[in-house]
């Protein structure tokens, strides 16, 4: 029986990507109407290149790619940049459908939860809390809180030892196979792909379930419950 959940949170419980992409809009619309003079699809690749290099959590990004361009920071360029991309990241920041609904009745059933993610401590609080998800979890482990990133067995551990439960009583739910399903199987955590926020095309997930809506997860958890109790009256048969 499924005792606890950990969630991932970008691109499992929020649309991250879907945020980022109209954030990096905004931001090149604005950095042009203030005077950049490039062409905006070049400016857009420019900044995921550099996102892709650097981490798509950097937080000086258009610093970076404006100082690789020209050599100097125009602080009204910056300026434009950074407000289009908050406006924009505000106005797109937003779960998926059906979470709310989903953790709600997780949480009426009893269940544990709690959030691992390898994105910085407070961007995640942030999000976590301007989402209104702050009051349905146990706790939140980052990697300041870790010191490894998934699929590092160290944060699912960790996990597992603040919920007390144990790795067959316990489901991780995430988009990122190789780090989020690769690391939580190797402790025989059950585990679910979000394939409705996968970013990788991924063909093979590797997980013991997949789901294409997160409100899926419910009949998931009543699956690991139908399956233990098979097993279970399995094993008072063989012992009679």
């Amino acid at each position: 029986m499924i005792k606890a959940v950990i969630f991932d949170l970008d691109n499992t419980l929020m649309d991250f990507m879907k945020m980022k992409r109209a954030a990096v809009d905004a931001a090149a619309d604005a950095m042009i109407d203030a005077g950049l003079q490039m062409p905006k699809q070049e400016l857009i690749d420019k900044i995921y290149s550099t996102y892709w290099k650097e981490g798509i959590e950097d937080q000086q990004i258009f610093d970076k790619v404006l100082l690789q361009e020209f050599g100097y920071i125009d602080y009204r360029i910056l300026a434009a940049g950074i407000i289009g991309y908050r406006r924009a990241k505000e106005a797109n920041l937003c779960t998926y459908p059906h979470v709310h609904l989903t953790l709600t009745e997780l949480m009426k059933r009893g269940i544990k939860m709690c959030i691992v993610s390898d994105a910085p401590k407070l961007p995640v609080w942030m999000r976590i809390v301007s989402l209104n998800l702050q009051h349905y979890f146990e706790f939140v482990l980052t990697f300041e809180d870790t010191g490894e990133r998934k699929p590092s067995p160290k944060p699912f551990m960790m996990a597992l030892e603040r919920l007390g439960t144990q790795p067959k009583e316990t489901l991780m739910i995430g988009d990122w196979a190789e780090r989020d399903i690769v690391g939580a199987k190797q402790l025989g955590i059950w585990t679910v792909f979000a394939r409705y926020g996968d970013e990788f095309n991924t063909q093979n997930s590797g997980a013991d379930f997949e789901i294409t809506d997160i409100i899926q997860l419910l009949d998931v958890i009543e699956r690991i419950k139908e399956k233990d109790q098979l097993l279970l009256f399995g094993e008072e048969g063989n012992k009679k």
